[in-house]
């Protein structure tokens, strides 16, 4: 007898399957390899340069003309004219600018929402934060290089009770709108690890203004800044460490509520553009934030007299307004998704990120250019701050969030406006520090 592999050596097998009324494997084959050539050729048609300039058309259809916001671009090009025509336009230049920063945080966050539908919630989460905190970095780098260093204090300062009472207190109104009939609930350990780190931030930005109030400094004007230095390297340490321990080491324990139950369906809707063009749109505004940021900056002492307004006014709050216009976008978005574990990642988060990352890192930028930047934000402001933590602690302890929490955070934060409305800067009449 002949074996069946002795038959497809003698070319047999495709006559007994042609008397089986079968097409023979070669034809089969043939099929095959027809189908393949055409999924090559699909795939040689998308990389074709005809293809990449469709797909980059239609990310800037998406990124700059679908979004409604983008209206006020044309402002950061008219602040930049302004600044180099003669006569006193220092207020207009700072009004202009920050209208024209405005559409590009809040396209930024698009950008970082869109980059995270490919990372996952958590990591998502910390690219909101970090990339959501770049318009603040950057002012804050221009104004250190310009010696500004309480305008670097002030805003920072701003942007956390911005992030804790104004962007949180939106997004729990809001969700608590959209779902009136519960409580919305979120995991609650991860909200009890950012509130100790933010009093771990109070801590460290308490001591260097009790120790210059007291006048108890061993040096004076010395050891202030050498305990500033000192704390700032090691609240960079503790971040780290909080990293680490949010996304390694007990990564299951932060994971938001339901994460399991959620389709990727969702997910999938959600992606309008490839990852690629994400990261390529965080890098093109990026650059055009810093442009503007750097006039933006250059006129804020001009506009603080021409619109007769404090500097500690436009410092802690018109700043911080715009430079979290992607965190409040976002936060609210998700909120009303329910999805308030993304929600405190992006408000709460970026509070914890600036007064533990940023803050301490400006710091040690500020050594790095011979700038005397400590963390000795006078007695006013760190009062605020620490009231601000205590009670956004006092409103997340129970791990449940409705419109009236969310109405709270929003009156709190018209009354810390109010203060600093009325609040001379003691240090503003002296010298930048």
């Amino acid at each position: 007898m002949m074996g069946a592999a002795d038959k497809a050596e003698l070319g047999f097998e495709e006559e007994d399957d042609m008397a089986a009324g079968t097409p023979p494997p070669a034809r089969k084959m043939q099929s095959l390899d027809f189908e393949h050539i055409g999924s090559l050729a699909a795939v040689a048609e998308s990389l074709s340069p005809r293809s990449k300039w469709r797909m980059t058309l239609r990310s800037i259809r998406i990124v700059i003309f679908q979004a409604k916001i983008n209206v006020l671009l044309p402002f950061g090009p008219l602040a930049i004219t302004l600044h180099y025509l003669s006569g006193n336009h220092q207020g207009w230049v700072f009004l202009f600018s920050l209208v024209g920063i405005t559409p590009l945080a809040e396209r930024l966050g698009y950008a970082t929402e869109q980059l995270a539908c490919y990372t996952g919630p958590t990591i998502g989460g910390l690219l909101n934060a970090t990339f959501g905190n770049a318009t603040e970095m950057i002012i804050s780098i221009y104004a250190l290089k310009n010696g500004m260093i309480r305008v670097v204090q002030q805003s920072l300062l701003g942007s956390i009770l911005s992030n804790m009472l104004l962007v949180l207190g939106c997004a729990f109104f809001a969700g608590g709108l959209a779902h009136p009939n519960r409580d919305q609930v979120f995991n609650k350990a991860s909200a009890v690890v950012n509130s100790g780190l933010l009093l771990m931030a109070v801590l460290g930005l308490m001591f260097p203004a009790v120790l210059h109030f007291t006048h108890s400094e061993a040096h004076y004007g010395k050891s202030e800044v050498s305990l500033s230095r000192f704390s700032s390297c090691i609240m960079l340490v503790a971040y780290a460490s909080y990293l680490f321990f949010q996304l390694k080491s007990q990564r299951s324990l932060y994971s938001p509520i339901g994460e399991e139950e959620e389709s990727t369906e969702d997910e999938e809707d959600e992606k309008e553009i490839a990852q690629g063009e994400a990261i390529s749109w965080l890098f093109v505004l990026t650059i055009w934030i810093s442009i503007l940021s750097g006039y933006l900056v250059d006129a804020i002492q001009g506009a603080s007299e021409s619109l007769n307004m404090p500097l500690a006014f436009i410092s802690v709050i018109l700043l911080p307004i715009v430079g979290n216009a992607a965190e409040h976008a976002s936060a609210i978005m998700f909120a009303m998704k329910n999805k308030l574990d993304i929600t405190l990642g992006v408000a709460i988060g970026s509070s914890t990120q600036i007064s533990m990352f940023v803050i301490p890192f400006c710091v040690v930028i500020g050594w790095m250019m011979g700038e005397e930047m400590d963390l000795n934000f006078q007695l006013f402001e760190t009062a605020t701050l620490f009231i601000t933590v205590l009670v956004v602690a006092f409103m997340l302890q129970e791990g449940t969030s409705n419109y009236f929490k969310g109405f709270m955070l929003i009156l709190c934060y018209l009354i810390v406006a109010a203060s600093f409305f009325v609040h001379v800067d003691p240090k503003s009449t002296g010298d930048n520090k």
